[in-house]
This record gives C-alpha cells, structure tokens and sequence, in this order.
C-alpha cells in the first residue's frame, strides 16, 4: 500500500493474516513520521499531567505529545491549560524545566511575558511594531484539553471526539481506580529511556508476566484470577487478583509487597489507553505512566507515584516504597521488561513478521474479555493502528 502526503510516501506490505505484525514498522523512519502526524498530531488524546503534579496556581509541567513540547500550567483561575511550548512571536521555547511555578511565563529571547492562563502581558518595543498589531492575538497556543478524576489529557486535533466519548468504557474503570475523586497527592518520579520504538513498549500483554519476570513466580502470579477488557476505542483494562504471597524468605522487608491494610484484596490493575499512556493500582501503589517517543529508537517513560490527599505519614511512606520497588523501571514485577524490548528492537531489522498466538481462535472484533494471560487482545490496538496509518492488507 502506498499513502502519500506533502511529506511523506509509506509502502507497507501488511500481512492477510490477523495475527501477524510487520517487523518493519518497528524501525521505519518514514513510518514514524506518518505516526507523528496521524496518531499524535492526529484525532487522538494524550495523558499529559494529573492535577497533584500542579497542585497550586502557576504550577507548570514541561511534556511532549509525540516530538511537540507541551506546556501544562496552573493558572491563577484554577484552571489547568495546555499550550504550546513556544512563544508565539518567533516560536522560542519557553519552559525547560521539567516543572515549575511562576506569576508569569517569560520568552527568554525577546522578553515578551504571558500570564500562566495564557494572555500576552508585556512586549519591549512595542511602539515599533505595525499598526495593526493586536496583544490579543498572540497570546500562548492552547491545545484542546480536558481533565477527568484529575488527569489532564490533551489533543492537538480539532476532529478527536469528546473525551467521553474517546474513553469509552474506560471512564468507570479510571474513577475506580483513582477511588471516585482523583484527589491525589504526588509523592515522586522515575524517568527512563529505553532503546526501543515505542510500540515495543506499548505491546505489552499478560502472558509474558509469569513467564519473564522472576519476581511474578514468586509472588505466585500464574496463580492469579483475572481478566483482561479490550474496548471500542482499543483502551485496555486488566483486573487481576494476586493471592497473599506471604514470607518466602526472599526480602529483608516482606512489607513492599504486602498491603499496609492487611484485611485489603491485594490487586494489580492496569488501564492502557491508547496510543500508548498507563495507569495502574497495584498493591498500595498509585501510578501513571507518562509516555512519549524521542525518536523511532527511543522511547521515555516517566513513572509519576501518588498517594491520596487524606494519607497518613506512614501510608504515604509505605506507598512510595512500594510504587518504585514494584512498578519502577527496575521493580519487581517490570525489571526484565526494558531488556526485552530492547531485544525486540534490535531483532526488529530482521526481515518477515511476528504473530500472536496465545488466545488466537480467528479475527476478533472490540468489545472483548479475554483471560489476563492472553497475548490475542494487542490486535485489537494493532488493528486501530493500522487503519489510522491507512495501511492495507497484502
């Protein structure tokens, strides 16, 4: 299939089979670039910051949706914004730091300063300008946003439908998970390349966990109920119920993996929305991935923790130790991970295709639930990509 644009010319065999995968779309410049504009220039929302990293006014967030810089801020409205990170004048951008608070935002270039809800306030000079130069006019360039239970997504696409609607029969799952109000306190970051593309890193599924990760043997997770939920929209839930995994002599503090309540279900759940943001509940854990490619080889994750607002010292304690000795780039139940997708990459280069099989009876369509441990759901999100990237079947 060819697909030309003013940029760009993508040829793509895709395979007839459902189950099998073009390894080229793994390293593809011209691929990602079609990525860059389809998906996230495209009708797409993204997951950019929760409320608690932007707790007071003039708070800001520094991200990137794809390779655009975003600029999250807190304005003295009480409104949370997402602009461009460029100064409107002659597109410097103005925010480095991955956060920060401030009155104003200033362009270091030509000192042309913003309030943080977005409204050109001061310009040098300018009395020399044109005359038909108007303030209101250049203010910072505000993407389409919208915030549930907190989370702040955002889209550079006038045609993403409305975040309801995007989320589909996610929203009840996130309410749950961020206990109905999303009222949440930031205890920390981890922030990690990894070299891979990143729909290695989003390909993730449940039935490597017991199989790769040592740790998932011996917190008897092939043991574990659960299920996984594709929806519509090609989000996935995974709701999953972990046996009590005890004291088997392996920890110097059995407390990490332990709940601090101890008459509590001991669960690990995870929402993947697509294209490629996480938000996950595990053992005490509240955790959101924050996802964006560097390049068609790099991807960075950052790993933002939360505890709730009401949490005692102790519990907010209790969390952090466990959110990065469980769900970190080297926790326990996702320190193999980053090797693998490594690998995966590199073997990328090698010519063919690479086929699911775990769950696979034939075609499948969303809605669907499957068992947690099943690869067979990911086609449903290979599925949507391929028709947004508008690549046909050999």
């Amino acid at each position: 299939m060819r697909i030309s644009n003013a940029d760009n010319t993508v040829n793509i065999r895709w395979p007839s089979k459902f189950n099998e995968i073009p390894k080229e779309v793994f390293h593809r410049e011209d691929v990602y670039r079609l990525e860059l504009e389809r998906i996230f220039m495209g009708p797409e929302w993204h997951m950019v910051a929760h409320r608690a990293e932007l707790a007071n006014p003039g708070d800001y967030k520094t991200f990137q949706i794809g390779e655009a810089p975003v600029l999250i801020v807190h304005g003295e409205d009480g409104k949370l914004r997402v602009f461009q990170n460029a100064c409107p004048h002659r597109g410097t951008q103005l925010a480095t730091c991955p956060r920060g608070s401030g009155r104003k935002i200033e362009c270091p270039y030509h000192r042309w300063t913003f309030k943080n809800t977005g409204e050109l306030a001061g310009i040098p000079g300018v009395a020399d300008f044109p005359k038909d130069f108007r303030k209101e006019d250049y203010g910072l360039r505000e993407l389409r946003s919208a915030e549930v239970y907190g989370i702040v997504f955002a889209t550079f696409s006038a045609d993403a439908p409305e975040i309801d609607e995007w989320l589909g029969e996610t929203k009840p799952y996130i309410a749950h998970f961020l206990d109905g109000d999303g009222d949440l306190t930031l205890l920390g970051y981890q922030k990690v390349l990894f070299d891979s593309n990143w729909k290695e890193y989003g390909d993730n599924e449940g039935y490597h966990a017991p199989l790769l990760h040592v740790a998932a043997r011996l917190l008897r997770f092939p043991k574990t109920r659960g299920e996984q939920f594709m929806t519509t929209h090609a989000h996935k839930v995974n709701l999953t119920e972990l046996p009590e995994p005890g004291d088997a002599g392996f920890l110097r503090d059995p407390s990490v993996i332990m709940p601090f309540d101890a008459t509590k279900r001991i669960q690990a759940s995870v929402i993947q929305l697509y294209p490629i943001s996480l938000i996950l509940r595990n053992h005490d854990t509240i955790t959101m991935r924050f996802v964006f490619p560097r390049s068609v080889d790099c991807t960075e994750v950052h790993y933002a923790y939360f505890g709730r607002r009401e949490d005692s010292a102790e519990l907010s304690s209790y969390r952090a130790r466990q959110a990065s000795n469980l769900l970190g780039p080297s926790g326990f139940i996702s320190l193999e991970d980053g090797a693998v997708f490594n690998r995966i990459h590199v073997a990328s280069r090698t010519p063919g295709t690479v086929a699911f099989q775990k769950g696979v009876t034939g075609p499948i369509t969303a809605p669907i639930t499957m068992d947690k441990g099943e690869e067979a759901t990911n086609l449903i999100r290979w599925e949507r990509y391929r028709q947004t990237m508008g690549f046909e079947r050999a």
